[in-house]
């Protein structure tokens, strides 16, 4: 689904949507998750994920808008090559690359997205100044181009992103960044842990189980590691996301 034809409205309410996670309870998954969606609206893009850096500057997996997604962004870090590894090291943005054409660049990489379905990759950096604290993976599974004037507000979501994380590490003075990291990857590994239960108790995919999972988070404005451990604790019914009204994409 691409952005409405009203592109300002669309962007007020996206602005909107990602400042409103920058509250006492803040969740960088959470965050992220948002983000990616918003990506994919206003791309039209396949897949969108988000990768951050440890204080080693090692790349984490955050975010990713679908299962398969998740799962090039593991692969891509993993084996440290792809467009969101030459996007971080460099600052620079990867936009409009072919994968028919792009073996030389990423040997490795390169089969494994294309066997995946994905023909065009792109990637934008987080940045701030001169720190660069993660990236965006945004692939496409047809030769789909970005023009300037989308990259560039694609961009600037992603500026918006980068500045949040950055000022909720300000504000909390007292947690560093592998703290703050920390968090993050426990969030991820509980809903992981969550998406795995609900989709084989209620025998559904990966995606299907994170939509219900998000839906019946912001229905009951609650936070999402928190519904996800209520889901893997059997604190909280799998009817119970089942009946929640759906609101939201069924993407992860």
């Amino acid at each position: 689904m691409t952005a409405p034809g009203d592109r300002e409205g669309w962007l007020a309410d996206t602005l909107v949507s990602l400042a409103d996670t920058l509250t006492a309870a803040f969740d960088v998954v959470e965050f992220l998750s948002t983000l990616a969606e918003r990506i994919v609206d206003l791309l039209d893009a396949a897949e969108v994920g988000l990768v951050l850096a440890d204080p080693r500057g090692r790349l984490r997996v955050m975010a990713s808008s679908t299962e398969r997604m998740r799962l090039m962004d593991l692969f891509e870090v993993q084996t440290s090559e792809g467009p969101c590894l030459d996007c971080f090291r460099s600052g620079e943005a990867v936009i409009n690359v072919d994968l028919e054409h792009a073996a030389a660049a990423w040997p490795v990489f390169t089969p494994m997205a294309l066997q995946a379905g994905f023909r065009t990759v792109h990637a934008l950096p987080m940045r701030w100044h001169d720190q660069v604290i993660g990236a965006a993976n945004i692939f496409h599974a047809t030769a789909a181009s970005i023009d300037d004037r989308d990259r560039h507000v694609a961009q600037a979501l992603v500026d918006v992103a980068t500045i949040g994380i950055l000022q909720e590490r300000a504000v909390r003075r007292g947690t560093d960044l592998a703290e703050q990291l920390q968090r993050a990857l426990n969030s991820r590994i509980a809903i992981e842990q969550a998406k795995g239960a609900v989709a084989e108790r209620a025998g559904v995919d990966m995606d299907t189980a994170f939509g219900w999972l998000r839906t019946y988070a912001r229905s009951n404005n609650m936070r999402l590691a928190v519904v996800a451990v209520a889901i893997v604790e059997r604190a909280l019914s799998i009817d119970a996301l089942r009946t929640t009204p759906t609101r939201l994409p069924e993407q992860s």
